[in-house]
């Protein structure tokens, strides 16, 4: 029986092809484990991620209605504010100017009983 050297570069050739099919078929194994864990990271996140997304949604929903609240807060306090600005202008028409007008009759009262003048000087009658 005699051998080539056709069928001796063949079956190297052949040896060859085995072993990197092998070796790939391991490379392809440990890409499906990083695959795999992977997927279950992405799962644990997505798990985890709902619930915060809906908790996160309620607080954005209490937080409005707080904003609600103190809007409505805001509104009674400038209305609360006119309110006050009017009854104060309402006083001084009301009470001030009178009051201003009996000072300034008094005054004058006061000026003409003790007998002077804007000037200092004594008035003759």
């Amino acid at each position: 029986m005699s051998v080539s050297v056709g069928e001796i570069a063949g079956f190297i050739a052949a040896v060859a092809f085995a072993v990197l099919v092998w070796r790939l078929g391991g490379v392809i194994n440990k890409a499906g484990a990083v695959l795999d864990e992977a997927s279950a990271a992405v799962r644990k996140v997505s798990d985890e991620t709902l619930p915060l997304i809906t908790e996160m949604t309620n607080t954005v929903s209490a937080t409005n209605g707080q904003i609600e609240r103190l809007d409505a807060i805001t509104a009674n306090l400038a209305t609360m504010s006119n309110n006050l600005n009017a009854l104060t202008s309402l006083t001084v028409a009301t009470v001030g100017r009178p009051m201003l007008k009996v000072a300034s009759v008094g005054y004058g009262i006061k000026q003409a009983m003790s007998g002077k003048t804007s000037g200092g000087v004594t008035r003759q009658r």
